[in-house]
């Protein structure tokens, strides 16, 4: 009798550990639903963003067409985090001139400008915190006797339109700019002898002399700080790229991708 009594308890508990097993089990799978759900409660969100792909390293056209470039791959970073972080967001690049890029944001056209901005205070508008520094310098082509800007008195000096190095170049004292669209037509410019000199960003310029061609002279005209650009109604979407700037640049990623896009070791 005992040894049958203690079969039967022995059933009996192994049916109730099955049974707290079981609902264990449903338990977890059940936080785990609700976790899953908690991440995706925000609707899906579109950030249209202006980009002027005609701007390596910062953005530029692969031979197969597609736009690839440090700002690529940052902004592909900064909406990952986002989206990891309880966001739903997801964004597309809008191909534009880099002048209408700020015209776009201020009409309502598109979210965000990342495209090489800098920082500049006479613009309208929201800037987020500055992801990498910048400076505008003069490039010459390689066989110029150009040396600095007080070379330049009565020769032709070309900039991007809308860009602060347009502001650079015309204060340079007796030069005529010329304000172009396309950053690549202008180098090529340069590079044709059509014009003496380009005022642009010096990763830009660090691009094309490694390439071969060009020649970066004198001083650093202006230093700057690369910015993402908005409009004061998406300061929400800016605080939240502002924390994902911050967790990028404190990020091996951030290190990776710096010098993989503006390393100038070829240009040395």
């Amino acid at each position: 009798m005992n040894k049958t009594a203690s079969a039967a308890l022995c059933s009996v508990f192994a049916l109730a550990m099955a049974a707290c097993s079981s609902n264990a089990g449903s338990t977890s799978s059940a936080s785990s639903a609700s976790s899953t759900a908690a991440a995706s409660t925000e609707p899906e969100t579109t950030i249209l963003i202006g980009i002027s792909p005609d701007y390596p390293p910062y953005e530029s056209k692969s031979a197969s067409g597609e736009i690839e470039g440090f700002d690529i791959d940052m902004t592909k970073w900064i909406f990952d985090y986002l989206n990891e972080n309880g966001h739903n967001y997801k964004y597309e690049f809008e191909e534009l001139s880099f002048d209408t890029i700020i015209s776009s944001l201020q009409a309502g056209q598109i979210d965000l400008g990342i495209s090489g901005f800098t920082y500049d205070e006479d613009r309208e508008g929201i800037f987020s915190d500055s992801y990498y520094d910048s400076a505008q310098v003069l490039v010459v082509s390689e066989d110029s006797d150009v040396t600095s800007t007080d070379d330049l008195n009565g020769k032709t000096v070309s900039a991007q339109m809308g860009t602060t190095g347009e502001d650079v170049a015309n204060g340079i004292e007796g030069a005529k700019v010329q304000a172009v669209s396309d950053a690549n037509v202008m180098m090529e410019n340069l590079k044709a002898h059509g014009i003496d000199a380009v005022v642009i960003d010096r990763a830009v310029a660090d691009k094309y002399v490694a390439e071969g061609g060009f020649k970066v002279v004198g001083e650093d005209l202006m230093d700057e700080e690369n910015i993402i650009y908005s409009t004061e109604d998406h300061q929400d979407l800016m605080d939240q790229i502002n924390e994902a700037i911050k967790a990028f640049k404190e990020s091996e990623d951030y290190q990776t991708l710096t010098e993989t896009w503006f390393s100038n070791s070829a240009a040395e």
